[in-house]
């Protein structure tokens, strides 16, 4: 006997429940029906065999995005496969989407049914599945079911195919309804200035150059030879300036307020500004023309491929479009018209603005849109499907409906569209190079931008941590100085702190020492003392004052503890050659002694 699984997929997980053993028949009965919104009597029919869960909002988008597409996902196979029976000859699973029953009969083999039976259960398990399910209560349910559309709606808006066509679609609108307004309006202007120079009306046919000289010239009556310079600019033609500047020294025209005319300037300035961003709008189609559908629009034009792209809804459904389709696209109206009252159905829709089918004779109108409606179908597939979209098919399938023109008119054969394809291919395989080249250049650039702006981060935050220890060596040097500050504020006060006074004579021991053993050698020799020693002496003369005297008392004291100290921080080299110098002059003053 077969056994019936019914799959049923939600927000939170997968679910496999077995139906008990019911006829089919029985089932579609309308007592059994009503049975249905009653969970006593639906859990006699169904049981949960197995519950999937999924582990977190990521995995459920990814296995609803699979669904979607009609692809079996991991998740999904591993819980077929562990629970279902292994007979597979001999279970039926029934599913709520047939893409997704299909599949599963493709991969895993497993007979799959959809509709009749399978959608009335699935009706009650969508009913009763919070209480199917332990742990799962119907608000959770209903939160998981809102989060997971939320996202799912973000992911196909995100992802969307048609995104880049959406611009153009709204731009060649937009474009259609400036045309529009600008008459309208031009003709208001017209009409509103003709009251005070009707003559210009005739001489001018532009619109955007009626408002700008209406703008421009104001009152009639202060046009002059002086401002003739300014209108040659403005109408591109001098025989017009002068025509206008004659008319306006006899027209027939009414006199007008200062209040009209500056309404009037105000408004013709309304339609200029209208009519300038009306020509930035047609640059920025015709630049996304270029990177979207470059061979469309080499074919056709920009604003005849726009529109088709438009009326068929995005590139991609106007590449499924079969040729004829796109032969009489725009001309829906005509073509239920002629099918109702069986009349002639349309020879072209909205190709006719092409400047074939007006350039071609009025027998051969009909051949060549249906000529042009087959390239024009050509290049939107290639626009559609190529990796490097590249205008050369275009500018080669525009060769070939000149040729197909030409032939018409002259009967001269045109070239084979095999050989025509083939000089394509090889101009679309250098074009492509070039431009992969060029991105790869544009991606080298972007890459050296990068690591210099990397670089530049990293050197800013090693400044930034340098800074603190420089701070640190700054605030240590300061306290430094500060302990020198009261030593010099002493000795400028003539108070003398005893570490200078014990520092400052050092300099001197040698040279007291040598005078002291001098000196008394000389008294011993009982001669004078040599001039040079004398020189010295000089220096330690009596002082009357009994404070200085005090006071130099005092260093000579230190001196000579300071004498002691000396050969502890003195070095050996130091004292050695102390030692030898005053080993010398006891020889002289002997000698000088023995001589006398």
């Amino acid at each position: 006997m077969v056994l019936l699984h019914v799959l049923f997929e939600h927000a939170v997980g997968y679910a496999l429940l077995a139906l008990k053993e019911v006829e089919e028949i029985s089932l579609l009965l309308p007592q059994v029906e009503e049975c249905v919104l009653n969970l006593g009597k639906f859990h006699n029919i169904v049981r949960l065999v197995a519950f999937c869960p999924f582990s977190s909002s990521q995995v459920a988008l990814e296995n609803a995005n699979a669904v979607s597409e009609g692809v079996v996902h991991e998740d999904l196979r591993l819980l077929l496969e562990t629970h279902l029976p292994p007979k597979k000859k001999k279970v039926l699973l029934g599913v709520g989407d047939p893409k997704i029953g299909a599949a599963i009969q493709e991969e895993l083999g497993y007979n799959c049914q959809t509709g009749g039976v399978i959608a009335e259960i699935l009706r009650g398990v969508r009913l009763h599945f919070h209480n199917l399910v332990k742990g799962l209560t119907d608000l959770s349910a209903c939160k998981a079911q809102l989060g997971l559309g939320h996202s799912y709606s973000r992911a196909k808006v995100k992802f969307n195919v048609n995104r880049v066509d959406n611009m153009i679609i709204q731009s060649i609108s937009l474009l259609d309804q400036l045309d529009k307004d600008i008459n309208t309006f031009s003709m208001r202007v017209r009409e509103w200035y003709g009251y005070h120079f009707p003559e210009l009306v005739k001489i001018i046919n532009d619109n955007a150059t009626y408002c700008r000289l209406a703008q421009f010239i104001g009152n009639r009556k202060e046009l002059n030879e002086e401002k003739l310079e300014k209108l040659e600019e403005l109408t591109m033609d001098a025989a017009k300036a002068k025509a206008i500047l004659d008319a306006s020294r006899s027209s027939m025209g009414m006199d007008i307020s200062a209040i009209d005319l500056i309404n009037i300037e105000s408004f013709s300035s309304r339609v200029v500004s209208l009519s300038e961003y009306r020509q930035s709008l047609h640059t920025y189609l015709r630049s996304k023309m270029s990177q979207v559908a470059p061979s469309l629009s080499a074919l056709i034009g920009e604003a005849v491929g726009a529109r088709l792209i438009a009326h068929a809804g995005s590139l991609t459904n106007l590449a499924k479009y079969p040729a004829s389709t796109v032969q009489i696209l725009g001309a829906e109206k005509a073509l239920f018209r002629a099918l109702k009252t069986r009349g002639n159905t349309p020879k072209y829709g909205l190709i006719f603005h092409s400047t074939f089918i007006g350039r071609a004779a009025a027998k051969n109108k009909g051949r060549i849109s249906r000529y042009l409606a087959n390239k024009c179908s050509i290049a939107s597939r290639i626009d559609c499907f190529s990796e490097v979209p590249t205008s050369v098919f275009g500018e080669k399938l525009r060769e070939q409906v000149e040729e197909r023109l030409s032939f018409y008119e002259t009967g001269e054969i045109p070239r084979k569209n095999l050989d025509v394809m083939k000089e394509a291919m090889v101009q679309a395989e250098e074009a492509a190079a070039e431009i992969t080249r060029k991105l790869e250049k544009q991606e080298k650039k972007r890459l050296k931008k990068e690591k210099k702006r990397l670089a530049a981060i990293a050197l800013a935050s090693s400044e930034n941590s340098s800074a603190p220890e420089e701070c640190e060596e700054t605030s240590e040097r300061p306290k430094k100085k500060k302990k020198q500050k009261p030593q010099e504020a002493l000795q400028e006060n003539g108070v003398e702190d005893p570490s200078v006074s014990f520092s400052k004579p050092k300099k001197k021991k040698s040279f007291s020492k040598e005078e002291l053993v001098s000196s008394d050698l000389e008294e011993t020799a009982g001669t004078g003392s040599l001039p040079k020693r004398k020189k010295s002496f000089p220096k330690e003369e009596p002082v009357t004052d009994p404070d200085e005297s005090e006071n130099k008392r005092v260093p000579k004291k230190k001196r000579k503890l300071s004498s002691k100290e000396e050969p502890l921080s003195s070095g050996p080299e130091e004292a050695a050659a102390s030692k030898s110098s005053g080993s010398k002059k006891k020889k002289k003053l002997r000698k000088l002694s023995q001589e006398s």
